[in-house]
């Protein structure tokens, strides 16, 4: 079982029950539930106004100074006592784990019948990023899920096609007397490289399997699409920022000619069937912070939500089926908002170190070799229903956008307009900070980054990159080691 430091610094208010806090669950509960699809209005944006490299509040007013183990699980400052109240109830579910019917606990019973972890908590651990199985070790990684597809097939909204027996994700949990679907397998061939100056670096590329699969062979063709959890602080200010803003960031055509062709994935919105900008998860395919949550209990948990009201069974998992009882949903509206709304008032810890001359030469370094191409240094929030969250300038590194990183990071998949070799940019705020999660009692590291987790380190991550990225990793594989280090500096300051 994965064990998590429970070493935790609190600097909290003091929590209340689920009963005393349910009437403030409903009175905030129009606030929490962004109805998915209302971008932010912004608020003010200016290409004209030069924007810094950098800013120590890295999230505007949603800044924190925490740099430990908590530094991605602590709360946006200056919080209302009624926000801070459904913060800490949202965290309470995010963290709780739930258990299967029957049982006696009466406000988080649901889980499965299959399933990937039994909280939120335990694939983000500490609200940070997941880890992949490690062949060399003994212990269990969560927060690693293979993701599925039928091959050049997409559904009449554009998302992917599931395996006709194992759906869209393999679940290799289960509860009592339900088989598992699977197990993660994982094999790694290593890499080798060497730098402009001589110096040799070794990567590793894995190869993610579906083992022991318990309803016979995955489809002709499946699509296997390893996926690491990320981090999740943050992700209401993501939210806040404009959908025109992100759009006239895109050049899907390369009309500059400077080899970035960023693009959104608009996505069509399975419950209303708007057409909607998506943000979140690796390939974009997620337009709120709402659908986010209630996707990962459903998928990942398997508790169902108004947004998904059936078990994830087949018609071949007959046991998972006769299991499929109860009241639905399992998570009610209320909760499902508290969790959002923890998800949402996240805050982004602080840049160190941003008065440090040699952190600005790497910011210097980090433009000239292109980074900031796709990784967008700022935004500016628009309006939300948050004060802290609105017309706040962000450093997040990202701009939200598709681009084509080239063959060895391809999956295959398509999302929507997604294609097998895009990539939604990834934000780079608390990128410095990776390694203060803590996995089986121990710090991580620099570990498990990239979408399959194959990087060990920020500069192996930035080995991988290709196709858009290509250039801008050869300015940083031809640089001399003095720049490398300067680069490197920079980005673990974030």
């Amino acid at each position: 079982m994965l064990v998590v430091d429970t070493d935790r610094v609190f600097d909290r208010r003091s929590r209340c029950s689920t009963s005393e806090l349910a009437p403030i669950v409903w009175s905030l509960i129009g606030l929490a539930l962004v109805v998915a699809g209302c971008s932010a209005e912004s608020l003010t944006t200016s290409d004209e106004i030069p924007r810094p490299l950098f800013s120590e509040r890295q999230g505007g007013d949603a800044t924190h100074q925490v740099a430990d183990l908590n530094a991605f699980s602590t709360s946006a400052p200056d919080l209302t006592d009624q926000q801070m109240q459904f913060f800490d109830l949202g965290e309470e579910f995010f963290e709780k784990e739930w258990v299967a019917m029957p049982a006696s606990t009466a406000d988080a019973v649901g889980l499965g019948p299959v399933f990937n972890g039994v909280s939120c908590a335990d694939c983000h651990v500490l609200a940070g990023r997941g880890a992949p199985p490690d062949p060399t070790s003994n212990h269990l990684r969560l927060g690693l899920t293979l993701r599925l597809s039928q091959p050049d097939q997409i559904s009449p909204t554009g998302s992917p096609v599931p395996d006709p027996v194992y759906g869209l994700q393999l679940q290799d949990r289960s509860i009592d007397g339900v088989p598992a679907e699977g197990a993660v397998g994982v094999e790694f061939e290593v890499v080798n490289g060497a730098y402009a100056d001589g110096t040799t670096y070794e990567l590793q590329r894995p190869t993610y399997v579906a083992s022991d699969l318990a309803f016979g062979p995955l489809a002709e063709g499946t699509v296997v699409s390893p996926r690491v959890a990320p981090p999740v602080f943050g992700m209401g200010l993501l939210e806040a920022i404009p959908e025109s803003d992100v759009v006239a960031g895109a050049d899907p055509d390369d009309d500059d000619g400077d080899g970035i062709s960023g693009r959104p994935n608009m996505i069509v919105d399975s419950m209303s069937g708007n057409t909607l900008l998506g943000r979140f998860s690796w390939k974009a395919s997620v337009a709120s912070v709402q659908l986010q949550v209630a996707d990962a209990f459903h998928t990942d948990i398997g508790v169902t939500t108004y947004f998904h009201i059936d078990d994830n069974c087949s018609s071949e998992q007959v046991e998972c089926l006769r299991a499929s009882s109860g009241p639905r949903p399992e998570l009610n509206d209320g909760l499902l908002g508290s969790v959002t709304f923890f998800n949402r008032t996240l805050g982004v810890p602080a840049m160190r170190d941003a008065d440090d001359p040699q952190v600005a030469q790497g910011a210097d370094l980090f433009e000239s070799f292109g980074c900031a191409s796709c990784h967008t240094p700022s935004h500016v929030t628009g309006q939300t229903d948050v004060g802290v969250l609105t017309g706040q300038t962000i450093f997040p590194y990202t701009d939200l956008l598709l681009h084509d990183m080239g063959p060895e990071l391809a999956d295959g998949r398509t999302e929507f307009e997604a294609s097998g070799s895009e990539w939604r940019t990834p934000p780079l705020w608390g990128l410095g900070l990776t390694g203060t999660t803590v996995i089986n009692g121990e710090p991580t590291g620099e570990k498990f980054l990239l979408h399959d987790g194959r990087a060990r380190t920020i500069e192996e991550a930035i080995l991988w990159h290709g196709g858009e990225a290509e250039a801008s990793r050869e300015k940083f594989r031809l640089a001399d080691e003095s720049e490398r280090e300067l680069l490197l500096l920079f980005l673990r300051a974030l």
